[in-house]
């Protein structure tokens, strides 16, 4: 007879599992950082910045609600409620989109380009503390290859990405 119980996956080998815990932990370290950088320097989460980079290098400073949640790779929900956050603050505000009433768009207003020009300096210093000045220029492009290669590996057709969430 044979057993109904699904297989076990294979283990992780040990350099496996060392490579993972160590990517666990200093990707929790490097995002913890810059949260206190950011909760410091402008009372939000590093997330909230980055939203607000995103909609300042878009066109027009705005972008559909659905594509902000894809670039920022959060799901929507978390997303509505940190422009909500932003809207209070006075940094962006929500417009409907022109031809699909039913889609938004996000819109950066002038205070929120203002913020993002006053908090650039620090957040350039706190990411280069964080990563990069531990980091020979070799690995710093090894970095982004092996990041780009686990996004890519997830970001696939039907994937369970967050934004479609």
């Amino acid at each position: 007879m044979g057993s109904d119980a699904p297989a076990l996956p294979c283990p992780l080998t040990d350099e496996q599992q060392h490579t993972w815990r160590n990517f666990v932990y200093a990707t929790r370290l490097v995002e913890d950082h810059l949260d206190r950088c950011f909760q410091r320097q402008a009372g939000v989460p590093h997330l909230y910045y980055g939203l607000l980079v995103l909609l300042s290098e878009a066109p027009h400073r705005r972008m559909r609600m659905s594509e902000l949640a894809r670039r920022a790779k959060i799901t929507r929900p978390r997303l509505s409620h940190a422009v909500s956050r932003l809207e209070k603050s006075g940094w962006a505000r929500r417009e409907a989109c022109p031809g699909d009433r039913r889609g938004q768009e996000a819109v950066l207003t002038d205070r929120g380009r203002e913020m993002v020009a006053r908090a650039a300096p620090g957040h350039v210093a706190a990411v280069r503390r964080a990563v990069f000045d531990s980091l020979t220029p070799e690995q710093a492009g090894q970095l982004s290859s092996i990041c780009r290669a686990i996004e890519e590996g997830l970001d696939r057709e039907g994937a369970d990405v967050p934004w479609l969430r």
